[in-house]
């Protein structure tokens, strides 16, 4: 009963890297960088020295920028499209092996709404000069779904990953030029992931005659006996953030901001369905609770904006995800026991990204911008979870100042993804009996509307 004994035991590990590794289209990895829609509409070109009240958590020094109160409500929708043409085979080192069964599991990711507030409050009298403000976004997440019963089911179903912060920021305006920021990040984390589970393949296995798999005459085939699991967790976690900021002068600004990684020590729960009568009893297939640790990475931001006239605005982005902290998952039981160790190989990855904006007029502002976004993931350990490659942004957006109190922002932005490909062999050490080889073609739109009121 040892692949019995294998898919148990690293359930929750696969569950917990499956949370890791299942990203979104805003941005590779799982980040997200939709906490504003005016950085949206220029690809997050100059993203941290502009008037926006997404300084809070983006670069706490810019939020000087601001000399009103002002309240900011950004929503975004992102809306992925993804296609799989590959198959796999059931495989063992006594039977001959067989292909999987199903489709390519349709569009895995539905259109996914992502909002983000924040709030900027300059003081005066005696603590002129500082500035503090307060969000509530969400810098890391995921939702896809594939079909039940595709040819992928046993890597993937459903995946559901939450992270939502608050963050509180003080700045200081050291002089007319500079500043500085820092922020502390309260850091939500919530997981819910699913896939299948090929229990005809680990009974007829385990049975001590491995070629039963295919004697037409046994009862449990591979593929005939299909159940599943959920994995739901949760975890908060503080980080921080800092930032500054250089004006030299009305043309010129520069920023830079540090946002640290955080920790989560993710406690969970595991739910398997459709367990056969056979095992109803074994104490591996019950429900049980078990932990990971998760990383969100390190990112580093470096800003630049510059003024050719009055009215036109030309603007650049580079930054760094230190996804490289994601170098494993190592699975405890409740009590302490490690279970199983995941690799990751996640590497460190490059953002750049360049813009401009035109002043139309006192009430209209254009914008648009190009960026390259570079991918953590590699063949290797590249999964269905996230069909993720590097990939262009190309962005287009728009402000309407109503009054002198009140602004609207709109954006859209398409994303073109290199094809990812996946190469997954057989893991009886991490639950996985069989191949799956294809490749991924997929693009995304994201649209944005936001409102700005300054008092």
């Amino acid at each position: 009963m040892s692949h019995i004994r294998s898919i148990r035991a690293s359930a929750l590990a696969l569950a917990v890297l499956g949370a890791l590794v299942a990203g979104q289209a805003g941005a590779t990895g799982f980040q997200l960088r939709e906490q504003s829609v005016k950085n949206l509409g220029k690809s997050n070109a100059g993203s941290i020295v502009g008037k926006d009240a997404s300084n809070v958590s983006l670069n706490p020094a810019a939020m000087t920028n601001l000399d009103k109160n002002t309240f900011q409500s950004d929503i975004t929708v992102i809306d992925l499209t993804a296609d799989f043409v590959g198959s796999g085979r059931i495989l063992g080192s006594a039977h001959p092996s067989a292909p999987l069964t199903g489709g390519n599991g349709g569009d895995p990711g539905d259109p996914t709404v992502v909002p983000n507030m924040a709030a900027v409050f300059p003081l005066h009298g005696a603590l002129e000069g500082m500035t503090i403000g307060a969000s509530v976004g969400a810098p890391f997440g995921l939702k896809t779904e594939y079909e039940p019963g595709w040819v992928g089911r046993y890597r993937a179903l459903t995946s559901d990953v939450k992270l939502v912060d608050l963050t509180l920021s003080a700045a200081f305006k050291a002089t007319d030029g500079v500043s500085v920021g820092f922020g502390l990040v309260y850091e939500r984390a919530e997981v819910t992931l699913s896939k299948a589970i090929d229990f005809g393949t680990a009974i007829c296995a385990g049975s001590g005659n491995p070629a039963n798999c295919f004697n037409t005459s046994y009862p449990f085939k591979p593929q005939q006996l299909d159940g599943a699991f959920e994995v739901s967790g949760d975890s908060a976690s503080l980080g921080y953030v800092v930032g500054a900021q250089i004006a030299p002068n009305d043309k010129l600004a520069i920023g830079f901001s540090h946002r640290s990684e955080i920790k989560h020590d993710l406690k969970g729960t595991l739910d398997f369905q459709n367990v056969p009568a056979l095992l109803a009893n074994d104490p591996r297939f019950k429900d049980g609770d078990g932990g990971a640790r998760l990383v969100t990475p390190a990112i580093t931001t470096l800003s630049i904006s510059y003024g050719f006239s009055d009215n036109f605005r030309v603007l650049a982005d580079y930054q760094a995800t230190a996804w490289s902290s994601l170098h494993d998952v190592t699975i405890k039981r409740d009590t302490g026991t490690v279970v199983g160790s995941e690799p990751f190989d996640w590497k460190d990855t490059d953002f750049f990204s360049i813009g401009a904006e035109f002043d139309i007029s006192d009430a209209f502002t254009i914008r648009g911008g190009v960026a390259q976004d570079e991918s953590p993931t590699n063949d290797t350990h590249r999964t269905p979870r996230l069909p993720d490659a590097d990939r262009m942004l190309y962005s287009i957006g728009a402000t309407w100042n109503m009054s002198e109190s009140l602004s609207i922002d709109a954006a859209f932005q398409r994303i073109t993804i290199e094809n990812p490909t996946i190469n997954l062999p057989v893991d009886a050490a991490a639950g996985n009996t069989s191949t799956l080889v294809g490749e991924f073609e997929g693009h995304a739109n994201l649209f944005g509307v936001s409102m700005q009121y300054r008092f």
